[in-house]
């Protein structure tokens, strides 16, 4: 179970990194910002749920792997080939933001109720949930002050209610199924609601 956990963080710490990346270079950062983005994506809720967790020093100190992927995401995208390619066109930008934004928000959102229950054995839905929900939509919260703009998951095709379902559903199914199907599943409905509203358009109702 730890190496399937640790390969899907990694899954979702490339995809975070990816997009906290691509939203550096759209700001005309340097690469040190270009990096610093990333890495608070990546790692950003993560860290947020460890602290609330209890877990002392967060999982980003104690393991490497995590800050050292991240960067080389980040470096790869500032490739100027790279770069060019995923800023170069509105579409290929909000292409990549979706696939890696939609990829690392529910990974994390699956990881996240997979590290409450580690904490927390027998911590109830609404932690495990809440703490899903947190570790999906904090990074891209962080990501999104920092570069200036309206954090995505207030004006964005159903982002934070999709990290909700698919947290819900692996808490639900935690107890009924082997945890990692739990946790792919949970993951895998987070990713299907965010492309599904971003194709036809679903938003939630807001003030005029």
């Amino acid at each position: 179970m730890h190496a399937f956990r640790l390969m899907l963080e990694v899954m979702g710490t490339v995809a975070f990194a990816a997009s906290g990346a691509v939203v550096a270079i759209r700001k005309k950062m340097d690469i040190f910002g270009v990096v610093i983005l990333a890495l608070t994506t990546a790692v950003g809720g993560g860290m947020i749920r460890d602290v609330l967790l209890d877990v002392t020093p967060p999982a980003t100190f104690r393991n490497p792997v995590y800050a050292l992927t991240a960067t080389a995401v980040a470096l790869i995208v500032f490739l100027r080939p790279v770069r060019h390619y995923l800023t170069g066109t509105h579409k290929a930008y909000q292409l990549t933001m979706l696939v890696m934004d939609s990829l690392g928000l529910g990974i994390f959102t699956a990881v996240g109720v997979s590290a409450a229950y580690a904490a927390q054995p027998e911590a109830g839905v609404f932690l495990s949930v809440f703490t899903g929900v947190l570790s999906g939509v904090g990074g891209g919260v962080l990501r999104d002050v920092m570069a200036g703009d309206t954090p995505y998951i207030f004006v964005k095709h159903i982002y934070a209610c999709a990290s909700l379902a698919g947290a819900l559903a692996c808490a639900l199914l935690w107890r009924v199924l082997d945890p990692a199907y739990a946790m792919l599943i949970g993951a895998a409905l987070v990713v299907v609601i965010r492309i599904l509203s971003a194709i036809y358009k679903w938003n939630l109702p807001r003030a005029d």
